[in-house]
């Protein structure tokens, strides 16, 4: 974690906080969490003090908590961060010896920088040749990413930008990317540039499973588990048989698990999440169910810890109630495999003798790491798991 999104205060200005009370809501990697006062003292905001939706850095300095009679350091940070300027330029505040207090202008702002007529601020040094091609060209410098040594923008930058087409307005429209949408992009990009990806995927007859939920559900006995935690439960065990779709990389030897938890992915209107079933292997299916209702219905009220997604071996991931056959999954690194189900629908059968009838089929997408097994492996325990699947009552035992 390099920086989070600052949600609210908990407290106000200058209450008194004791030791373990919630102070504070920040979102990071992946939830949102309250944040605990590590001592007591009473709370002191600074002029520059974070508000909801700002961006704030590993060792900020966010507020302090004083004690009776101590004053805040002289406007806390020293200064104020170029999108906090405008909150605090009409709200008459005062430093510690009673004047006015005017914020500093940004950089691009000071008096005697103003840039050359017909030229753009860049937020890089650009080279004097990619200033001249600039005005040539009209492009704005302050658009561009450099390309050059030490990061400066080259003049082929802005060639390159002036070829491209011109967007009119109102033809795009700016959406932000949150906290969580970028740790989210950063796991997956980390899991393609440190794994080797390869997806098998095989049909499996769905019928009993089906067979077995309807049954379930007529029975009215307790939580009715979901197809994904059937095959959670079925997966546990044939994990246990291909230990090897557990096991971690790391640069000296494998690692695996005492234990089988297994990741569910779970969408949600903030993004992707990953709670963590436990002890899948030797838990009921009634307690699993149990276990992935509370884990999904606490994921998409936003009120998910890191703990609740923590431990995992193995994940899980189902697009069948999308209509979806068959994807390729991307690992939840540093896992080693992940298991997509597709949809389960009906598909003509060839009989042994010849006749036809319908069945239930579903697909299985398995992606795993080659550098940890190899093609064979993997297979086995694919085929392992549809014949579970398929004759499924002895594993759910």
């Amino acid at each position: 974690m390099e920086e989070g999104k600052f949600l609210d205060w908990l407290k106000q200005d200058g209450d008194l906080v004791k030791e373990g009370e919630p102070l504070f809501n920040l979102e990071s990697d992946k939830a949102a969490q309250e944040v605990e006062a590590l001592e007591t003292g009473f709370l002191s905001l600074c002029p520059d003090s974070p508000k909801a939706g700002h961006i704030v850095q590993v060792g900020q300095v966010l507020g302090y908590l004083l004690s009776a009679g101590e004053t805040a350091p002289s406007l806390c940070n020293g200064s104020l961060p170029k999108e906090t300027a405008a909150d605090f330029a009409d709200q008459n505040l005062h430093t510690p010896d009673g004047k006015p207090f005017i914020p500093s202008p940004p950089p691009d702002q000071s008096p005697g920088t103003a840039e050359p007529a017909g030229e753009t601020k860049a937020h890089f040094p650009a080279s004097p040749r990619a200033r001249r091609a600039a005005k040539e060209h009209h492009v704005d410098l302050s658009t561009l990413q450099p390309t050059g040594k030490g990061g400066r923008i080259r003049e082929r930058d802005v060639v390159e930008a002036s070829a491209a087409p011109a967007e009119r307005p109102g033809d795009m429209r700016e959406v932000p990317i949150t906290p969580m949408r970028r740790t989210i992009a950063a796991r997956m990009v980390n899991s393609l540039n440190n794994t080797a990806p390869v997806t098998l995927t095989c049909r499996c007859d769905a019928t009993q499973i089906v067979m077995l939920r309807e049954e379930l559900k007529t029975a009215k006995a307790g939580v009715v588990p979901s197809f994904t935690d059937i095959i959670a439960k079925i997966t546990s065990g044939a994990l246990l048989e291909h230990p090897m779709l557990t096991a971690r990389w790391t640069a000296e030897r494998l690692l695996l698990p005492n234990r089988i938890h297994i990741g569910i992915a779970v969408d949600t209107e903030s993004g992707l999440l990953v709670p963590v079933l436990l002890d899948v292997c030797t838990s009921s299916l009634t307690s699993i169910a149990t276990q992935s209702r509370q884990l999904y219905e606490t994921a998409r009220t936003g009120r998910l810890g890191s703990a609740d997604m923590q431990g995992g071996c193995f994940t899980i991931t189902n697009l069948g109630g999308f209509g979806i056959e068959g994807f390729t999954p991307i690992i939840n690194h540093p896992e080693t495999a992940i298991l997509g189900l597709g949809a389960i629908v009906y598909e003509p059968v060839a009989l042994p003798d010849g006749t036809l009838t319908s069945r239930r089929q579903m697909t299985l997408s398995l992606t795993f790491d080659h550098r940890i097994l190899d093609g064979a492996p993997a297979a086995r325990f694919l085929q392992t798991l549809r014949h579970r699947i398929e004759e499924p009552i002895a594993w759910l035992i």
